[in-house]
């Protein structure tokens, strides 16, 4: 009983510690602290978004595009999404003149798995972004993420993003998941 209850504990706050790791990156992400952010990555992740189909009711598998020989609106590692931010900060970014107002919504958030220094977690989101004057978009969808620790952190070390529409209205991506 009192090990059910430990391990009961220990799982809580576990929860608790990631859930406290994905608020504190959309804080980052809503302050525009860009290198900051991309310091909560190991240097061989893989981030991913792939496009969604409509697809038949019995075809669900080809819903989302793989990554693999298919198209998708994210497919990098640590230095792309690095020269994005480098890019994003030098100002004349012309999809971020003028910068964008970014609001990151987190919830639902499950640890699925953990084995050994790496756990697996699945999460929502809902990301608000408003430029200029009449530039509005919402962005729905579900997060998969694989975190790590490194040197006692907590470091992301994949993450596939699905949006939940799979026709854009945006004008541009250049936001962070």
């Amino acid at each position: 009983m009192a090990e059910e209850l430990s391990d009961g504990i220990r799982r809580l706050l576990l929860a608790r510690e990631v859930e406290e790791f994905f608020y504190h990156e959309a804080e980052l992400l809503d302050q525009r602290r860009y290198e900051e952010w991309i310091d909560l990555f190991t240097d061989d992740t893989h981030y991913f978004m792939p496009i969604r189909r409509n697809v038949k009711f019995d075809q669900t598998a080809r819903e989302n595009t793989t990554g693999v020989g298919d198209m998708s609106w994210f497919d990098e590692g640590k230095e792309t999404l690095s020269q994005r931010v480098r890019q994003i900060l030098t100002g004349i970014h012309w999809a971020e003149e003028p910068q964008s107002r970014v609001c990151h919504i987190i919830s639902n958030v499950l640890v699925t798995r953990e084995e050994g220094d790496e756990v697996t977690t699945k999460s929502r989101f809902v990301v608000y972004r408003n430029r200029v004057e009449t530039e509005t978009d919402f962005f729905v969808g579900k997060r998969e993420d694989t975190l790590r620790k490194v040197d006692g952190s907590w470091k992301i070390a994949s993450r596939e993003i699905t949006l939940d529409q799979n026709v854009l209205l945006a004008k541009n991506l250049t936001i962070f998941f």
